[in-house]
């Protein structure tokens, strides 16, 4: 399996499967209507969230997409976000990344699994 094949993105809605290996949730809010001790999540990590204010700013509009990637990308620099990559990095097999969101190819899980399957979780110019 490719590095960036093992990562995938799902609805924390929609019911697992055989292939989903570990589940994490990486929204910064717990999805409405969903009960925490009923969902079929591994790990809950908040950090590799955006922020309520890039979140607010981007409203899912596709016009905005790509600059929200970019300010995601910059936002996943800091030293909580790096230390979840780390988590999601150091994870064996297939990691499938969990959001409410309803258009995952406009979703911050997108972004988060390319830079993952890109760089291993590592910030810009780190090496192992």
């Amino acid at each position: 399996m490719a590095k960036r094949d093992r990562y995938r993105v799902a609805r924390v809605y929609d019911d697992a499967t055989d292939d989903d290996g570990h589940r994490i949730l990486v929204d910064r809010l717990w999805p409405r209507g969903l009960r925490k001790d009923g969902a079929d999540i591994e790990e809950w990590l908040k950090d590799v969230a955006p922020s309520a204010d890039l979140r607010k700013w981007y409203g899912h509009d596709p016009g905005r997409f790509d600059e929200f990637a970019e300010r995601y990308r910059e936002e996943l620099d800091g030293d909580a976000p790096q230390q979840a990559l780390q988590t999601l990095h150091g994870l064996a097999g297939t990691v499938t990344l969990l959001t409410a969101t309803k258009d995952l190819e406009l979703s911050h899980g997108t972004v988060l699994a390319g830079i993952l399957g890109e760089t291993g979780g590592r910030r810009s110019g780190e090496t192992r």
